[in-house]
């Protein structure tokens, strides 16, 4: 890799942060759309289960991932990038940044709200946070949390159309700026 690419390359460890993260909230999209639809209520439940625990590490996984965007320079965006496309870049990832931590929140302050702890993964709980008890609170947040889940995902579509339309129509690097190899 030459110096140029690697200047518009992302470093190792946010590539890492990047990937893992990336597929963490596609897998807990479909455990949630899978416990929707789950033939039981002890099905849906286990399922919902891996759902929070899967949820609380994203939540950790992006403080690290802050943590590392703080510590590490981000390359420039590409410079033959329209101003909106600046812009909505910046937008998106600020919104990501914000789904990434309020989801994962809002969903254990619900669960919290209904008085359950989060199992992680038969490994240790998490209890609940010291909010009270109020059914009616946790149902409103979980709703939210629902269409919030939406907007995520539909998110994730336009910045992958997006990674895609400047890898392949615009060839100026795209998504090897988020990879180890190919030119960025």
């Amino acid at each position: 890799m030459n110096t140029a690419d690697s200047a518009r390359r992302y470093s190792v460890g946010a590539m890492i942060f990047h990937w893992v993260i990336a597929v963490a909230v596609i897998v807990n999209w479909r455990l949630a759309e899978n416990a929707h639809h789950a033939q039981s209520g002890a099905e849906s439940a286990a399922i919902f289960a891996n759902h929070k625990a899967l949820g609380i590490l994203i939540l950790v996984l992006t403080v690290g991932r802050l943590l590392w965007r703080w510590t590490h320079p981000v390359p420039p965006l590409p410079s033959d990038l329209a101003q909106w496309e600046k812009t909505l870049a910046r937008i998106v990832h600020v919104i990501f940044y914000v789904l990434l931590i309020a989801l994962p929140l809002g969903g254990w302050i619900a669960n919290s709200l209904a008085g359950r702890e989060i199992d992680m993964f038969g490994l240790f709980t998490i209890p609940p946070l010291p909010v009270g008890d109020n059914p009616d609170a946790a149902k409103s947040i979980f709703s939210i949390h629902a269409t919030g889940g939406s907007i995520f995902i539909y998110l994730i579509a336009l910045h992958i159309l997006g990674a895609l339309k400047h890898t392949f129509f615009d060839k100026n690097g795209g998504i090897f700026r988020m990879l180890p190899f190919g030119k960025a």
